[in-house]
């Protein structure tokens, strides 16, 4: 008897250092077979067996939490159809509207940087929606906010960068054509590949090294035919610091991307589509503040009034400008990271890249860019190392499926 009660005096200690992670199923069995044991022996006296009750209680109700949390597969893949659809619309339709912006008299960089994040009040809307369907469905314990420190200070870190990154990308849009600098974006794919597997151990085939490989020397080709490509009223030194700027706006948003999915993976909570909401509307918030300061610095509040004014447009339009550009990025940002949370950063960047002939095409229709050999031959490498990350991607699942019939076989 002496013996049995050594043993369960040392896992009810162990018991007590675990019983915080909600993870270990097997902590659940033992949680309630535990104190039946303990008094059963007479380790725990009565008055904590109401403590042992409470911790069982508490128990179910993470459990319960955690299946509530759960999506089933067909509502995670609509999910991401629905993500990998706004990420399409503000993918094409922002830069396109950025640029409008720019050449149609407007000069001001930090406001341009300010709005790709300043749509971020729109998201509450669908939180403020997703919080209600919950509570009418029985959850009483759902929160508005649930967004715990574990994921509040890193997406307010990612905020910051995230506004750094706005302020590279309105920078070279102001000096770059649309067709140039969406080429340019490309590469971001490179970068997302190199920082995911440094980040989040993201495994790579030859078809993914060869995807990156191709995009790069897409990049290195517009470098080094830019002159054909300058607008007529830019100097080379202004071209080469809007290409410049593009690709560090293209490199930072390729960490930022993998620094996301590894803030999903380090989060002490479960990871929910209204979470991932609560988290985009902190890192907008803060890249907002970024900006704003920016503006601030460069008196550009003052200066709204005049440019709108003064644009080409006229001044209606250009308020309408602003708001359809703050909203169209929203959409860009709110499908990146749904998409990272339904699958991965890697795919995020893939869908990005992906999306280059749309938004090449719809460039050369409004705004008649021009279309040289060497965008033709960027853009070719460019779409073969999307086939070629496809394709492997293709043969991955395949592989995969294989195992499992094979597996499976008694």
């Amino acid at each position: 008897m002496s013996l049995f009660r050594t043993l369960c005096r040392k896992l009810l200690t162990s018991l007590q250092r675990s019983r915080s992670d909600p993870n270990l199923s097997t902590i659940r069995v033992i949680n309630l077979i535990l104190p039946a044991i303990c008094w059963r022996t007479g380790l725990i006296s009565a008055p904590e067996r109401g403590e042992f009750k409470k911790m069982a209680t508490r128990d179910t109700i993470n459990k319960q939490e955690e299946n509530n949390d759960k999506m089933s597969k067909p509502m995670k893949k609509a999910l991401l159809v629905l993500n990998c659809i706004m990420l399409g619309i503000g993918n094409c339709g922002g830069p396109l509207v950025q640029r409008l912006y720019f050449v149609k008299g407007g000069k001001r960089i930090w406001i341009s940087s300010f709005l790709l994040t300043a749509g971020w009040p729109f998201l509450i809307i669908p939180l403020i929606c997703s919080f209600w369907y919950k509570r009418r469905n029985g959850s009483q314990e759902t929160k508005l906010i649930s967004l715990k420190p574990s994921v509040f200070f890193p997406c307010a870190i990612l905020g910051v960068l995230t506004g750094l990154d706005d302020y590279l990308a309105a920078y070279g849009v102001s000096r770059l054509p649309v067709s140039t600098s969406a080429l340019i974006i490309a590469t971001q794919l490179a970068f997302t590949a190199g920082f995911a597997f440094l980040l989040v151990k993201q495994k790579f085939s030859a078809y993914t090294i060869n995807a990156v490989v191709l995009l790069s020397i897409g990049a290195v080709i517009l470098a080094l035919h830019s002159s054909t490509d300058r607008p007529d009223h830019e100097s080379n030194i202004k071209y080469y610091e809007g290409f410049f700027m593009t690709l560090g706006a293209s490199a930072l948003y390729g960490f930022i991307l993998p620094s996301i999915e590894l803030t999903f993976k380090k989060a002490k909570q479960p990871i929910t589509y209204s979470l991932v909401m609560e988290m985009q509307i902190v890192m907008s918030f803060f890249a907002t503040v970024f900006c704003t300061i920016g503006m601030l610095i460069n008196h550009d509040f003052k200066a709204i009034p005049h440019e709108a004014r003064n644009f080409e447009l006229g001044e209606v339009t250009y308020y309408v400008i602003l708001s359809a550009n703050s909203l169209l990025w929203q959409f860009f940002f709110l499908g990146a990271i749904g998409v990272i949370f339904c699958a991965s950063s890697l795919l995020s960047g893939v869908i990005i890249a992906t999306l280059l002939p749309v938004t090449e095409s719809l460039a050369v229709l409004f705004f008649h860019e021009k279309f040289q050999v060497e965008k033709g031959l960027s853009l070719a490498l460019s779409l073969w190392g999307f086939v070629s990350y496809f394709y492997g991607e293709f043969k991955q699942v395949k592989k995969m499926k294989r195992g499992l019939e094979v597996g499976s076989v008694p």
